[in-house]
């Protein structure tokens, strides 16, 4: 059955924002680093390790504020979506300037678009939200993060294993077991109480996945970090979109190649050699 949405009123909330702020502390570059290494580019001391600044401000909702899925409810920020699935859909990471630890960042997060879609699987509602971190005022990196909003699964019965895919070949790769402790740590780190990252029953049961969802910030930290490896430096962008969800269950893949214009491709596999997230980073 197809949920009714009043489009024109959820693009109301085009132009809403909101400001949190937090400090990059050692405590917390400590937990990152001991939970995503090797698999982070080099930075200089007193700077945070890249991709960090997903674990940042996070909200914290109280715990009747949350849906059955385990993430916040619409507040006056975000809509109230009468869509049940979420993920993340991908997104833009511009870099400015690098974080320093210790220091205060201020996000500010302005939901940019609203868009509604129809898919195989039903309606599909886009929110595009930018997050500005800033330091001393300052923008250090600006964050567009795309979320997709699902209808139901059509029944309770877990969905096949998707087919097996083509493994492309990789000027670097790093392969990494998304054991039920790194996403647990990953969940921590970003205060995410999304169900379909630890809580199997409901993710195969109710969310119709074949298993535990690895986190779309987690494969991007990889993925980024990696590009930065490949590239030298930091990407000055990183654009990325999830293609397919990547489960638990056997060891991904990492993998980056430089392209002869000087970006470098990167992207996630599954055991399968099946892309799950591709991404683009560039230092022009």
């Amino acid at each position: 059955m197809t949920t009714a949405l009043d489009i024109d009123h959820l693009r109301t909330w085009i132009g809403r924002s909101v400001e949190a702020a937090d400090v990059p502390n050692t405590r917390l570059v400590e937990a990152y680093r001991a939970t995503l290494e090797p698999y982070l580019a080099p930075t200089i001391d007193g700077q945070a390790p890249l991709a960090m600044h997903w674990c940042l401000a996070p909200g914290a909702a109280p715990m009747e504020g949350l849906s059955v899925d385990g993430i916040a409810r619409g507040s006056g920020f975000m809509p109230d979506v009468p869509l049940p699935r979420r993920m993340w859909a991908g997104g833009e990471i511009a870099t400015f300037a690098p974080i320093p630890v210790g220091e205060a960042v201020v996000r500010r997060s302005t939901i940019q678009d609203v868009t509604l879609k129809t898919g195989s699987t039903g309606q599909l509602l886009f929110i595009a939200i930018d997050h500005d971190y800033l330091v001393g005022g300052e923008v250090a990196i600006r964050d567009r993060q795309n979320s997709v909003f699902r209808e139901a699964a059509s029944d309770a019965t877990p969905a096949a294993a998707p087919a097996a895919g083509s493994p492309q070949p990789a000027d670097v790769t790093w392969s990494i077991e998304p054991s039920a402790v790194l996403l647990f740590r990953y969940s921590a780190l970003t205060f995410n109480s999304h169900r379909i990252h630890y809580d199997r029953p409901y993710t195969t049961g109710v969310e119709g996945y074949d298993g535990i969802i690895v986190h779309g910030p987690l494969q991007g930290s990889f993925a980024f970090n990696l590009a930065a490896v490949i590239g030298g430096s930091t990407p000055a962008k990183f654009a990325y979109r999830n293609l397919t969800p990547l489960t638990d269950g056997a060891p991904f893949h990492v993998k980056g190649a430089e392209r002869p214009d000087g970006t470098v491709e990167v992207w996630t596999e599954d055991h399968t050699g099946r892309t799950c997230m591709r991404g683009v980073a560039s230092w022009g």
